[in-house]
This record gives C-alpha cells, structure tokens and sequence, in this order.
C-alpha cells in the first residue's frame, strides 16, 4: 500500500480516497500513517462487495460537498517496475478524462498469458500523436492459441484493473447499467459516520449492494450501448503485475546470477530459479529448481512454482478441518500497535506486544486470567486497580484476575513488552472494557 501510494507522487496534491475493509482498519491506517502523508480519507466496508461498489461509494464521497474531481481507481497490491513511466501514462490520460472519457490501462502483453483478461483496441491511424485508443470489447481469459494471436496483432493488452475517470462520469454510468449499486452506495455514504481515522459506510445499505466488479457492472456493457461515454484505452508500458501468485512474486523480484530471489536468512546451496523468502529463521535450500519455499509466523509453504496457485486447495482442507490458520494470524495488528502470539500451552499464553508513542489500551478486566507484563524496551504508564505505576526497562508488574488495568506508552518511542498470560481460559473475547479512546464497543 505505502509503494502504491507513493507511486501517485507529483500527480495530485489532494488527499486520497482508501476503501478497507473493516477487519483492516487499524492494519490500513498504520500502513497511511507510515507513509507520512498529511491527510487521507479511510472509507471502511461493513462487508466486500467487490470493486464496483468500492469505486462508487469513493466517487459519492468525493462528490459530497459539490466537487467533481477525476479519481484513479487502483488496487493496492500491483507492482509496477518503472513508476515514471506509469506516472506519464496516467498525465497522458488525464487529458482524455478532463473531456469526459472513461479510461483504462492496457498492460503491453510481453507474452501470451492465458491467466489474464485481455482488452481489444483499434489501431490508431498513422501519425496520430497520442497513443491513447479506442476501446472496442473486452475479452475473457484465452486459451494459448488465442492468447499467442492477441500478443502478435497488436490491438490487444492485459486488462490491468487501473481506472481513470470524473467521479460525475463514473456515477452516472454506474446508475445507467448498475442502478441497485448505485442506489445502495448513496445511502451508505449519506449515513456513513466519522469514527477517529475512519469512515464507516452504513452496514445495513451497504450490505444491500449487489457485490460486483468495475468490469462486469459496467465496462463490459459500455462498448455495446448508446452511452455517450468515449471509452478509451492508454498503453502501460511500466512492468506492471497483479502479483497474483508466489510466481508472479518472483517475476518481480530481483534474481541472483542463479535466478534466485531471497528475502530474510537464506542460503542456497546448488539452486536455480527459485522464490526463498525467511521471516523468522534460517533456511537453507539444497539442489532446489524452480521452487517457491516461504517461512513465515503462521506457517511454511513449499511448493514447485508453475503449482502456486493450487495454494487454494490447501485452504479448503485447512477450512475443512477448523483450522485457525484460515481466520487469524499470529501478528494481529489494533489501533494502539499489535502483538504476536510467541507461546501457548494449557493454562499459558505468551505474547511480544508493541505500543505507539501516545498510544494506550482500554480500560479493561479479564474474569479467566491474569497477566504478568515485562518491559523490554521503553517506559509504560500502567493502570492497575486504584494506583498508577510507570515502568521503565527491566521491570514488571502483576494483573491479578478481576482487576481493572490499562496500559499506555508516554513515552516518544514505542513501547515493547512481554505479556505472560495464565488462566482457564485465554480467549481474546474474555475482555470486560470500560474506557477505549478508539470508540470500540464497550
């Protein structure tokens, strides 16, 4: 996300326009606040409804005091290996969206790629000066025959997901061939409520939006109606990828002279072509080829890399066997900082928790468990029945059971602590709040 948005510098000094999900919230705003920009509009989803509503409710929020600003509709997750060259694409169509045309960005097919939809152009008349073309259909994911002949004519690009157009242009497309979604985002704007960094669309109207993508609610339908929309397709020609899979990760990685991108405390012995990345301990690969091995917190996955995308199938036996994994991982992230989960047994929990400078727990209690706090790293201003203590590096202090606490940093640096947890029960719903300063439910 912070690589997306720098990406976007020196295009426009206005505040951009985040839509999250609201699971993501305090991940998201960590991530806006570490890349030091003054201002931002955070809009978080009650529920996913795919990209159309996304882009909807961004452009009636914009819209909302009377302005009518020409938006940029970008996913956070693509890389792009030559940003100047993406930032003159998007100059280039920015003209064409001042008059009132819809824009995408067709990626320069560098092979015939059956994993990605495919957009038909017209070929500009010799000596025309803009590269900018006429969008004439969308198509589906090729077979290889198919995609080889629409890498060789020339007309056609990958679909890159990049948007260009004036957020009054949007709506009234939006309203023409998706209505309900259009009708379902008004409402969840005009009721959406702040909340701190947050803007909370309404949960029941937003609910009530048919969950579609920009393409399929209205791209696809524009080049066969009387819409009086120009549509218009600019060249991206910037070593773009939807980094839609651990090969595509490679791919966009630099290689060692063997083809091997390493991330973390790696060493290859004998190995070619392979994606090694190590979170959290030394790994050592030997006579691997054309392998995706990746060490993290949760879990280790390796796997040849043309297979990566049978990763899902992992997931369904991991869903089918109630497995955490699916739903929580071991680094959770709260609006004061995150923690990660370190240890667990019967009857025991250990977790490495991490406070921001001026940032502070709720004001809680715990009927199942009592907690001993080590600081390793900064000062804590601890809350503990009645008394008001400050610790400094090196010292504890003791939670009994039943005891309202809170802990905050004072301090100009984050605070790091170890939290040992003991009890019957461990759970994180087993917290009692009476004061958050982050307005969640009490």
């Amino acid at each position: 996300m912070q690589t997306t948005l720098r990406r976007f510098e020196g295009l426009s000094e206005a505040a951009p326009i985040v839509v999250s999900n609201e699971e993501y919230r305090f991940l998201t705003a960590e991530h806006l606040r570490q890349a030091g920009l003054p201002k931002w509009h955070l809009l978080l989803e009650p529920v996913g409804r795919n990209t159309a509503p996304a882009l909807t409710a961004a452009a009636l929020y914009a819209t909302r005091e009377g302005a009518d600003p020409i938006l940029l509709a970008s996913p956070a997750d693509h890389h792009v290996g030559d940003p100047e060259a993406f930032r003159a694409a998007i100059r280039e169509g920015i003209i064409e969206a001042e008059r009132g045309a819809l824009l995408t960005f067709g990626v320069v097919p560098v092979r015939a790629e059956t994993g990605y939809g495919y957009i038909e152009t017209k070929v500009n008349p010799t000596g025309t000066a803009s590269a900018i073309r006429a969008l004439t259909a969308f198509r589906e994911k090729p077979d290889a025959e198919t995609a080889a002949r629409y890498v060789e004519d020339g007309r056609h690009f990958w679909n890159s997901g990049l948007f260009l157009v004036r957020a009054s242009v949007w709506l009234v497309a939006v309203g023409r061939f998706a209505p309900q979604i259009l009708a379902a985002c008004r409402q969840a704007v005009a009721l959406a409520r702040a909340d701190g960094d947050f803007v909370r669309l309404d949960p029941d109207a937003f609910r009530a939006s048919p969950a579609d993508s920009i393409d399929y609610a209205v791209m696809e339908k524009l080049p066969d109606s009387d819409h009086g929309i120009p549509l218009r397709v600019v060249p991206l020609d910037a070593g773009w990828s939807d980094v839609g899979a651990w090969d595509a990760l490679w791919e966009a990685l630099d290689h060692d002279d063997e083809g091997n991108s390493v991330r973390g405390d790696v060493v290859v012995e004998d190995g070619h072509g392979n994606l090694i990345v190590a979170e959290h301990r030394l790994v050592a690969c030997i006579g691997c080829e054309d392998m995706v091995v990746v060490e993290t917190a949760d879990a280790v996955l390796v796997a040849p890399k043309h297979r990566t995308q049978d990763v899902r199938r992992v997931v369904a036996h991991l869903k089918a066997a109630g497995r955490d994994e699916v739903n929580v991982h071991r680094k959770v992230h709260r609006p004061w900082g995150w923690y990660d989960g370190i240890d667990a047994g019967e009857r025991f929990q250990v977790k490495r928790i991490v406070v921001r400078p001026g940032a502070s727990l709720s004001l809680q209690l715990h009927h199942h468990r009592a907690e001993h706090w080590v600081v390793v790293r900064g000062a804590a201003r601890v809350t503990r029945g009645d008394e008001i203590i400050v610790l400094g590096e090196n010292e504890s202090t003791y939670i009994p059971l039943g005891i309202k606490h809170r802990l905050e940093n004072p301090g100009r640096i984050p605070l790091e602590m170890i939290e040992v947890q003991s009890g019957a029960y461990l759970g994180e719903d087993d917290i009692v709040r009476f004061d958050d300063k982050y307005g969640r439910e009490l």
